[in-house]
């Protein structure tokens, strides 16, 4: 039934064949691949989910403090401004961006985490299909089903370009979960199978180039707040997608198109602190 080198555009016509959400053709695909019942399956990402829910709680509730110093609890001082009322646009959109935060400076913290797909990029996903899920009373078998049709993208992204920011730079990695986000928000919302591969299509391009250069080659600098630019990015893009916009093109002439620019990106900017703002000298007091 399934290729061993999958594209984006076979799930989409199965899906559009059995008239089902992307979801269950991704389901099928895993239990294929993995050998294990749907219910199990089920279940895990249900544990998963559970984790990214505790993630977020934490970073939220106290500041986040990393050895370094360069992660100093930026998103207890969110939550601080959301309570205060003083949100610039609707509070959830700040609690979304707090929730990215929340997660990614629990990783710095060496916290318990799901890396999805990586750990320099978990905050995206549990930031925008969570938070969205709570305010929109999705229930939690649309959740669960939001987050497979998110990994099966993350899985046509591993196969077909890269999630690694060694190999590909933070496109690789903050982009893929914001794709990932994206495509996973737009199906939990009630969008279509080919609404989902716009949503894919906007967020790539959107990040297209999108370098690694981690300060003292830590998962901290830039890298929390470039998980906040994922969240956005996915809200923006499954908004845009939702609303009829298409992408000019598919989903996997974008993918593809991101691996080959993640390989000609310089060394200096594929995750060795050696380019970018990591080569910024870090000043006496931060």
């Amino acid at each position: 039934m399934f290729q061993e080198s999958t594209t984006f555009q076979m799930f989409l016509e199965q899906a559009n064949d059995w008239q089902v959400p992307l979801h269950n053709v991704f389901l099928d695909y895993e239990v294929t691949v993995s050998k294990r019942p749907r219910k199990v399956l089920w279940e895990m990402m249900r544990s998963r989910i559970d984790v990214m829910q505790t993630s977020i709680n934490e970073g939220l509730s106290k500041p986040q403090n990393s050895r370094s110093g360069l992660i100093r609890g930026d998103a207890n001082l969110m939550q601080g401004w959301i309570d205060s009322g003083h949100s610039l646009l609707d509070p959830l959109f700040s609690k979304i961006i707090a929730s990215a935060l929340a997660v990614a400076e629990v990783n710095a913290c060496m916290g318990r985490i799901v890396a999805a797909p990586t750990a320099g990029s978990c905050g995206v996903l549990p930031s925008v299909l969570i938070t969205l899920a709570h305010h929109k009373k999705i229930n939690e078998d649309e959740l669960i089903g939001a987050f497979f049709t998110a990994g099966g993208i993350g899985i046509v992204i591993e196969q077909r370009a890269s999630l690694s920011g060694a190999a590909g730079g933070c496109q690789a990695e903050v982009g893929s979960a914001s794709a990932m986000a994206a495509g996973g928000l737009v199906e939990m919302l009630g969008g279509s199978p080919d609404q989902v591969g716009h949503a894919i299509s906007f967020a790539l391009t959107n990040v297209m180039g999108l370098i690694c250069d981690p300060v003292l080659g830590l998962v901290e600098v830039p890298c929390a707040k470039r998980n906040v630019l994922g969240a956005v990015n996915a809200v923006a893009c499954a908004e845009m997608a939702l609303s009829g916009q298409k992408s000019i093109f598919s989903a996997d002439a974008i993918i593809e198109t991101m691996g080959k620019v993640g390989r000609k990106l310089p060394e200096e900017f594929r995750e060795t602190a050696k380019g970018g703002i990591a080569t910024i000298p870090l000043p006496d007091k931060f």
